[in-house]
């Protein structure tokens, strides 16, 4: 993660060197042009893209503990999509302005996961299965609405929605930096502190009640606090897909536990969402993908690979 952000520092169109950077890094007031560059452009993007990285890995973790499945993230389960639909409405009904995108961002997103745990509960308790089905429905359906939303605006309103909903770090500044490093900051102790009796999920719900531990109260609360942190990063960069699916699989198997571990899987996150970012802008041709897109692509052959994998 370090030598990403490092590389993402100080390549591009204006090259900097170690010294320069150094040097820049210690005057966010300078006026020469590297440190302009460096504070204004390109370390709220590096620090974005960290952030989004790191909660979306942490929400994946979260979810796929929750569910006892590989694909439960919130990208796969539809609280991605509920995030992104409260922007929409934003977007195509009233303005653009970023700190209402943001904020509506985060409420449609709570109340999608509300509305999924409400929806999957049988005999009084959530089970993982039902979570990922009918998080799968009402992504569906959200996504149906989201259309519709996007054809009810004129031009202008709907490309400003479609460039949102393609993702990315263009134009990230501190006001992107400052409220996503202040929500994590808050949501990331409670899936930490949650781990330990989360990791117990994995003998089943019976299994980990029988060890004392209250099932549906702690899910109830990892996944809120998960739901918090994908509307946080869906708010800060837009819909980034596979991520947090990824992410949570890649730190398991490289700590080599049983179970995901939860500060692993928010920094491989981070590493990941850098370097399809470092990827997209230094492709060989002149195309810039947005970052959704190219994680969408990594993503997509990561996913074919580990089932290659496993039909083996």
């Amino acid at each position: 993660m370090a030598a990403l952000s490092l590389a993402l520092l100080v390549t591009g169109t204006l090259r900097i060197g170690p010294g320069d950077l150094l040097a820049a890094l210690g005057a966010p007031s300078g006026d020469d042009l590297t440190a302009r560059v460096v504070w204004r452009l390109r370390l709220p993007r590096v620090l974005t893209a960290i952030l989004v990285g790191y909660g979306l890995g942490m929400a994946g973790a979260a979810f796929q503990t929750v569910s006892r499945n590989p694909l439960g993230s919130p990208d796969v389960i539809g609280f991605t999509t509920g995030a992104a639909t409260g922007a929409i409405v934003q977007i195509v009904l009233v303005d653009s302005d970023p700190l209402r995108i943001a904020a509506l961002s985060l409420i449609s997103g709570l109340m999608t996961a509300l509305a999924v745990l409400l929806l999957a509960r049988t005999s009084g308790r959530s089970e993982g299965y039902r979570l990922v089905l009918v998080g799968i429905g009402v992504g569906a359906t959200l996504s149906g609405v989201n259309t519709v939303f996007l054809v009810m605006g004129d031009l202008d309103q709907s490309i400003a929605a479609q460039l949102w909903l393609a993702g990315s770090l263009n134009t990230r500044t501190w006001a992107h930096v400052v409220p996503a490093a202040l929500g994590l900051l808050v949501l990331s102790p409670i899936l930490l502190g949650l781990s330990r009796r989360l990791a117990l999920f994995g003998m089943g719900d019976d299994g980990a009640a029988a060890l004392g531990v209250g099932v549906e109260r702690v899910r109830t609360i990892a996944v809120l606090a998960a739901v918090g942190m994908t509307a946080i990063a869906t708010a800060a960069a837009g819909p980034i897909s596979f991520v947090a699916l990824a992410a949570p699989q890649l730190a398991r198997r490289l700590c080599g536990t049983a179970h995901i571990p939860f500060l692993p899987a928010g920094l491989m996150g981070a590493a990941l969402l850098l370097a399809a970012d470092l990827t997209s802008q230094r492709m060989p041709t002149d195309l810039t993908l947005p970052i959704g897109q190219m994680t969408g692509l990594l993503g997509g052959a990561y996913l074919l690979w580990v089932l290659t994998l496993r039909s083996r």
